[in-house]
Order: structure tokens, then C-alpha cells, then sequence
């Protein structure tokens, strides 16, 4: 019987690709370099909310949206519920940006065109669609990298 010197190579580049996998006896090695993303440590020194002005809120929703997307992702249901329970337990921070960009844009138009789609929008529906896009990146990517959920401490569901 001939070997067939392409599935050969095939299969030398799978064995080679799963050896790295497991460097350093942890099973996450994969998940943990590759595909999932580190958390940023609570900061004592971040400002309170009647700083709510000077704090970068976006960076905040994208924060809670990552840990609670990774926190929720190992749910049984689809990844589009699971996002739109990351955005609803997201809520509160959400609510902190668009305050804020309402409070910087009173000047701005109410409508314009998106970057995305080219559809009219509004600064408010374009935070609604980035909410649940992010969220729903965060739940793919933590069951495609079986990432760990963060610690407890860092799931606070106030939206910060």
C-alpha cells in the first residue's frame, strides 16, 4: 500500500501544531496566549463615579463586557443570549458612557451616518451595537480558547 505523501505532511503539521499546545504541562496554554485576553487588575486608584466625566467609560463597558462574557460563556445557551445577558449585566456602565457622550456632544447632530454601515445613526445606537458586537466576541472567543472566567471579585454587577 502507498502512503499518500500529502495527508503525510498533513498529518506531521497537526502533531506538530498539538505539541505546542500543551508547553509547560498547562492545558490553557493555547487559550491563554493565543486566543484569550488578560484581565486588567481592579485599580484602587480609578476614579469614583462623580469623576464620571474625566473616566474613560468606554474602556469601562469594554472591561465588564469582557469579564462578565467570559463569566457567562460557559452557559448551555446560544452565544447571541448569552451576549445580550453580558450587555443587560452591563447595563449600568453602558448607561455611564452614553450619559457621558451625551453630556460632551450637546453640540453634535442627533443623526449621522455610521463608519460601519454608511445607515444613519445615532451615538447612542452605535454604543448599543458595540455593546453587543464586543459582547458577543468576548463569549465566542472564551469558548473557542476555553478561557477561565475571571476571579469573583472583579464580576461586580453594578457594570464596573
Amino acid at each position: 500500500m502507498r502512503k499518500h505523501p500529502t495527508a503525510l505532511r498533513a498529518l506531521f503539521l497537526v502533531s506538530l501544531g498539538l505539541t505546542g499546545c500543551n508547553q509547560g504541562g498547562d492545558h490553557l496554554a493555547l487559550g491563554a496566549a493565543g486566543t484569550c485576553t488578560p484581565f486588567k487588575a481592579a485599580d484602587s486608584s480609578a476614579p469614583s463615579p462623580s469623576n464620571a466625566a474625566v473616566a474613560d467609560t468606554s474602556s469601562a463597558v469594554d472591561e465588564c463586557l469582557h469579564r462578565w462574557g467570559y463569566a457567562l460563556a460557559p452557559a448551555r445557551e446560544n452565544a447571541e443570549v448569552i451576549a445580550a445577558a453580558t450587555v443587560t449585566a452591563c447595563g449600568s456602565a453602558l448607561s455611564g458612557w452614553n450619559q457621558q457622550a451625551l453630556n460632551q456632544n450637546e453640540q453634535q447632530p442627533d443623526q449621522a451616518t455610521s463608519l460601519t454601515t454608511g445607515q444613519p445613526t445615532n451615538l447612542l445606537a452605535e454604543h448599543a451595537q458595540f455593546a453587543q458586537s464586543q459582547a458577543l466576541f468576548y463569549v465566542v472567543q472564551a469558548r473557542a480558547g476555553n478561557c477561565p472566567a475571571p476571579p469573583a471579585r472583579l464580576l461586580v454587577r453594578s457594570g464596573t
